[in-house]
């Protein structure tokens, strides 16, 4: 399914490059190389796992529309592939989302829905509104196709390193990316090892892998790392964690702002809190890494004017 997937969305994905600073090497004190999927359209990952799951649609199920519920980087990824592929998309997005995702995401030619997050139940909005329209959900992490398509990030970066072991950082939210990297690599590259990363107070799917079990997370919201907050990691994404994966780290919302400045002045990237959670893991959690090579991947880049320059302030 990985590799009928990257088949798929080959022709029209970037297929981001692999970054590295002797200036990052040397606050880690190891090699630190990064992929950017800040670079890729819409400026996050989501657009592989979108339109995988889209274009792997009968054309008559596509004609009817989709329907997605994202803090936004799922949003433009869905809005985009709708786009392309010449349907209509409904997103279901929390009204504290950084404003550039929602205007990007209108932008795409979706319909915007908003909803309070701490209040309101965006399962519940969406599974009335797609009954009423006859919408396909797009779920944006815990969905095989959407899975297969985010592996391909893993298959990339098997095919750009070749060392023999690595550490591999991943941003985890629901843990679609996580485990889709994890997927790719356990056959491509069984000696590099897998962990998710996420910030403080937000830390499901490490928790989740001390215990055996699926924790939650008791916030909903309150975290500068909106693209990765999520209840907890989803059913089909933790055993794949469970069996590939190595144990989670977690940083602090200012180690990200601080990442994020650091990609900025030494990789000319522009990197968003969420996003820049595996590298702040790879730069300022030296200990509990073991390897030489530490990959951090860079999951977006969509932030708003005022993040970004609280986030250069803190370097």
């Amino acid at each position: 399914m990985i590799h009928a997937a990257y088949g798929r969305i080959q022709p029209l994905v970037r297929h981001t490059p692999l970054l590295s600073s002797p200036f990052l090497d040397e606050i880690a004190g190891r090699k630190v190389l990064v992929k950017p999927e800040c670079l890729q359209h819409t400026g996050s990952f989501k657009f592989r796992g979108a339109y995988s799951a889209l274009s792997a649609m009968d054309e008559a199920t596509r004609a009817r529309g989709v329907i997605a519920f994202s803090s936004g980087n799922h949003a433009q990824g869905v809005a985009l592939a709708a786009q392309i592929l010449g349907t209509s998309s409904v997103i279901i997005m929390p009204a504290d989302a950084p404003a550039l995702k929602i205007d990007n995401t209108k932008a795409l030619g979706a319909e915007v829905v908003l909803y309070d997050r701490a209040t309101e139940d965006r399962d519940a909005i969406g599974a009335r509104l797609g009954a009423a329209r006859g919408l396909t959900l797009i779920k944006p992490f815990d969905e095989p196709l959407v899975i297969a398509g985010q592996a391909s990030v893993g298959l990339e970066l098997a095919a750009q390193c070749e060392v023999e072991s690595a550490e591999v950082l991943v941003p985890c939210g629901g843990g679609g990316l996580t485990s889709g990297v994890a997927l790719a690599l356990s056959q491509a590259r069984p000696g590099w090892r897998v962990r998710p990363v996420e910030p403080e107070g937000f830390d499901d799917a490490t928790r989740s892998l001390q215990s055996g079990k699926r924790e939650e997370n008791t916030r909903r919201d309150g975290s500068i790392c909106d693209a990765i907050i999520t209840p907890s990691v989803g059913e089909i994404t933790f055993p794949i964690l469970q069996k590939h994966c190595a144990a989670g780290i977690v940083v602090s919302e200012n180690e990200a702002l601080k990442a994020m400045a650091l990609a900025f002045k030494r990789l000319k990237i522009v990197v968003e809190p969420g996003g820049a959670v595996a590298l702040a893991a790879a730069l300022f959690h030296g200990r509990q890494l073991s390897d030489d090579t530490v990959i951090a991947v860079v999951s977006g880049g969509n932030v708003d004017e005022e993040m970004f320059i609280r986030a250069l302030k803190t370097g």
